[in-house]
């Protein structure tokens, strides 16, 4: 297999630095999950403030034979390991974002990738909504608090109602249910607010 970006970083947005802001108070690590092609890598790109981690590698002819490809004919990378990015957000909140493989062939990573997480944001392709079928019953097993993501591509299906959506996933009436564009920021940083207002509601913090 031939390596295409494996354990490489890219660019830094927008210049910022790789050390914690003087305002941080609370790390929180998050997992960005979802389906193999439905954007985990490029939404954790698009919203760190230091350089992302990346584990990707070519796509190769033996890949192909245990990997669906329906739906993502034209990508010709994949998460092997991990991505790996850090956002800070307004209240001294930051958090530590975790991308997961998306095939079932990293399933063993699960559990220590998800180790220690406070949530999951997970991303949906509208195109394919019962290829997350899998992941959301992870997320649900592991017990972790989750918000529901339908990442936006040119191509999706016209609009489905929210109530659609929620019925078509089977989504408990307290789970957050966004769109995003995972290719815009604020688009992106959106997604992960609302997940963080629902861990907040599910998790309020203790007194002081």
């Amino acid at each position: 297999m031939a390596s295409a970006t494996s354990s490489t970083v890219d660019a830094e947005p927008g210049g910022a630095g790789v050390h914690l802001p003087d305002t941080a108070q609370d790390l929180v690590k998050i997992l960005i999950t979802g389906p193999f092609g439905v954007g985990k890598t490029t939404l954790i790109r698009s919203v760190s403030e230091i350089r992302p981690l990346h584990t990707e590698e070519h796509l190769s002819e033996a890949s192909a034979q245990v990997d669906d490809l329906a739906g993502v004919r034209d990508k010709d990378t994949t998460t092997v390991a991990i991505d790996f990015g850090r956002i800070s957000l307004p209240g001294g909140i930051v958090l530590y974002l975790f991308g997961t493989p998306g095939q079932e062939r990293f399933r063993a990573l699960w559990d220590d990738i998800a180790y220690g997480a406070l949530g999951a944001l997970v991303l949906v392709d509208a195109r394919r909504i019962d290829a997350s079928f899998d992941v959301l019953g992870l997320v649900e097993e592991s017990g972790l608090p989750y918000a529901v993501a339908f990442n936006t591509f040119p191509d999706a299906p016209r609009p489905h109602t929210p109530e659609q959506l929620r019925a078509a996933l089977d989504l408990d009436a307290t789970t957050p249910m966004v769109t995003c564009d995972a290719r815009e920021t604020d688009s992106s940083v959106d997604a992960l607010l609302a997940l963080v207002q629902h861990l907040i509601d599910h998790h309020p913090p203790e007194p002081r």
